[in-house]
């Protein structure tokens, strides 16, 4: 438990001593709420929908949550180039808790980012329920964990960043807009919705819209199914990649 916990520390301190990390990561959140939650706001309640700015802040701080997580990755390869990997991987420690434990750090920076985007959204008007905050911050963790297990597992095996950010966005990208995060999945045509579906990222979505305004689509606990099924296979990835990486 040692070796995660310095691991786990290691990140959060790098994140605390970044400052400009911590505003740019939520540059970009921001400026989604400001223009699609006021821009689309109007053509959203038109279209009878009610309030697009409480249907959209859930969707943000997945986005906020699954880009910083992916992120961890390019941590990997930059460890990689300055040696310090090398020195890790020597240690008298299974390459799992090595893992776990980088993952563990890059989790919790990424959570915090998301509750970053949570406290900024009530600025501008969001109103959630209180009552299931902690279970919120539950889901946004399983999902930032299994994200960066995931994002460990392709640095483990690409060595650039340019590889990297191609596989950043050839991923992660599809799977944030097709999660019917930015848009209800009511009125979308099949083919979209059946992507929707399959995808992990819209039950992340779904069981945050539950906790925060008590809306969902495809039941809370399908939604946890869902999530758990993520995390154990993209844990499992993380793991199996890390075990064969070469410093």
């Amino acid at each position: 438990m040692r070796v995660i916990y310095i691991l786990w520390l290691r990140q959060l301190k790098k994140y605390v001593r970044s400052k400009s990390r911590i505003v740019g990561a939520i540059g970009q959140p921001l400026l989604f709420l400001l223009a699609l939650g006021y821009g689309l706001g109007s053509v959203y309640k038109a279209a009878g929908q009610g309030n697009y700015l409480q249907f959209l802040v859930p969707g943000i701080m997945v986005q906020t949550v699954l880009f910083s997580a992916m992120f961890y990755g390019a941590m990997i390869i930059f460890d990689r180039q300055f040696g310090f990997l090398k020195e890790t991987l020597v240690a008298p420690d299974s390459r799992f808790k090595i893992m776990f434990g980088g993952a563990l750090g890059g989790a919790t920076t990424s959570v915090i980012q998301g509750m970053l985007v949570f406290v900024i959204s009530l600025f501008l008007g969001f109103k959630p329920h209180w009552s299931q905050l902690a279970l919120t911050i539950v889901i946004m963790s399983v999902l930032a964990v299994a994200i960066t297990s995931f994002s460990s597992g392709i640095g483990s095996f690409v060595n650039d960043m340019q590889g990297f950010q191609a596989i950043n966005q050839f991923l992660i990208f599809p799977l944030y807009f097709l999660s019917g995060a930015l848009y209800p999945l009511n009125r979308v045509p099949a083919w979209l919705r059946i992507i929707a579906e399959i995808n992990p990222i819209s039950y992340t979505v779904d069981a945050l819209r539950w906790t925060l305004i008590g809306t969902t689509r495809f039941g809370i606990w399908h939604d946890l199914l869902a999530l758990a099924i993520t995390l154990v296979v993209l844990v499992g990835f993380g793991a199996f990649r890390f075990r064969h990486i070469e410093a």
